[in-house]
């Protein structure tokens, strides 16, 4: 499916109220990186009651700045004590914490219910969560979740990333890239004529979303 592409001149704000309006209807899957700090507009009453999940982590404390989690927990604070954290336990190494995660995820039936929303950021090499070119993560088909050994670009350390068949269980899949820095990578991801291709991953995402929305600004948007 083609990807409808929205540019906004705040994207984190649209981001916001997309994730906002999805807290309340089922499981959500946030992310890290340049989105956090949209999840900070989302109104704290919102929070409560919610299941959120991670698209992906690094395999470091909580402590760690590099932590996807412990990103989450600064930017939202207090807000976020109402709500199922599903966080990832990178600490565990990655291949325990992605076994670990996937169980979570059967038991949880995440499989029947799906997500209501699946919010993924966007490489400047157009990687999505934690799959990148040329790795074995955005060719797995079977499972949800998988270990990372090697990252493919800084932070070099090991990750564990939710996987495209995860993808496929959300209603609506939220991609947030703005800015000149992601510009290329939004158009080989996202182009009208960009190849589908494993080499980038973000151009993926069309054949397993079932809605897909990309939330760009005019300087991200500028090789569209």
């Amino acid at each position: 499916m083609s990807a409808d592409i929205r540019i906004v001149d705040d994207p984190r704000a649209e981001c916001a109220a997309i994730v906002g309006a999805a807290l309340g209807d089922g499981p959500v899957v946030l992310t890290g990186g340049s989105t956090v700090p949209a999840y900070a507009k989302v109104a704290a009453e919102v929070w409560k009651g919610a299941q959120l999940w991670f698209s992906d982590e690094r395999c470091v404390p909580t402590s760690d700045e590099r932590s996807n989690y412990g990103a989450l927990e600064a930017a939202v604070g207090g807000h976020i004590s109402g709500a199922t954290v599903e966080r990832v336990r990178g600490e565990d190494g990655h291949a325990a914490a992605a076994e670990d995660y996937e169980r979570r995820l059967v038991a949880a039936g995440i499989p029947e219910r799906g997500f209501s929303l699946f919010v993924i950021g966007l490489g400047p090499d157009a990687h999505i969560c934690s799959m990148f070119p040329g790795q074995a993560a955005v060719g797995e088909r079977q499972r949800l979740c998988v270990g990372v050994p090697e990252a493919g670009r800084e932070p070099f350390v090991p990750r564990v990333t939710l996987t495209l068949p995860a993808v496929a269980l959300a209603r609506h899949v939220l991609v947030m890239a703005a800015g000149g820095a992601k510009a290329d990578a939004l158009a080989r991801a996202f182009a009208e004529d960009a190849p589908v291709t494993e080499d980038v991953p973000g151009s993926l995402l069309g054949d397993f979303a079932q809605r897909l929305t990309v939330l760009t600004d005019e300087a991200g948007a500028a090789r569209l």
